[in-house]
């Protein structure tokens, strides 16, 4: 079995986020990372393999981004990954989730995984739908907030989240899989994998290696459009409670609780 696993380089959690007022996304010019909720899907290929239920002939990092994002991949491969693929290309820029999940279904194309895994959403769009869009456009079926995933005979036996509980489904191969941080705690990279990342195999592709049309990516080929950015509006001011007499404050607070009618 080949396991593809899609990586995304977001900007560092401590890094405040600010939209670009010109180009109206997301300005990534400070720190990056590698997501953290693909460090779950990584974690998940490497149990798979660690299982021994099937062989896993390789585990593939694959991300879309720019230049800096080998970074995000050299993370990927010091957690487990045999290889890394980084799809980059100025004609890429601008993507929207619809054109993002195209250009990527068309390098997973090029690779042929049994199965593609991938967090649940990324730490910035946070748009949960990338791992929908990859399947539609590969015709596999597709799962979302995995928290368990079993191989038996050749399928897999996952278990996901659902608003009413849980639900169990088996899905047949190949498939996509988005994976809740419920499924596991990832490994931390060991000295010698970190060391090591940089001599695994790293293949670097543009658009026109894996046949991506240039009308259906970037700007021109995405689907939506961000109109306006506002910034959140201000919060009031809360109202503080000096603690001059304990019973009295006590009082204050049950008053304005029961005022909102917070209290039971």
């Amino acid at each position: 079995m080949k396991i593809c696993v899609l990586v995304k380089e977001v900007p560092d959690a401590a890094v405040e986020k600010r939209m670009d007022p010109n180009s109206k996304r997301l300005d990534r010019s400070g720190e990056k990372n590698l997501n953290p909720f693909d460090t779950h899907a990584i974690e998940a290929a490497m149990q798979i393999r660690e299982g021994g239920a099937v062989e896993i002939d390789e585990i593939v990092a694959v991300t879309m981004g720019p230049e800096s994002a080998f970074r995000a991949l050299h993370k990927a491969v010091s957690l487990g990954a045999d290889r890394s693929v980084h799809l980059t290309d100025d004609a890429l820029a601008g993507s929207d989730v619809c054109a993002t999940g195209y250009a990527l279904a068309k390098v997973l194309e090029s690779e042929s995984p049994d199965l593609v895994l991938l967090g649940q959403q990324s730490d910035d769009g946070e748009c949960y739908t990338i791992g929908a869009v990859v399947a539609d456009h590969l015709k596999m079926p597709s799962l979302t907030q995995v928290i368990k995933i079993d191989v038996e005979d050749g399928k897999l036996r996952c278990e996901r989240q659902a608003e009413y509980g849980y639900d169990t489904v088996a899905v047949a191969l190949p498939a996509v899989i988005s994976v809740g941080d419920a499924i596991n705690e990832p490994r931390y990279p060991s000295l010698k994998a970190i060391m090591g990342a940089k001599k695994k195999p790293l293949d670097t592709k543009s658009s026109g290696d894996v046949g991506i049309d240039s009308g259906q990516v970037g700007e021109g080929g995405s689907k939506t459009r961000v109109l306006e950015v506002n910034a959140p509006p201000d919060k009031a001011a809360g109202e503080l409670f000096e603690d001059e007499d304990t019973d009295e404050t006590v009082e204050k607070i049950i008053a304005w609780l029961d005022e909102r009618k917070l209290l039971a």
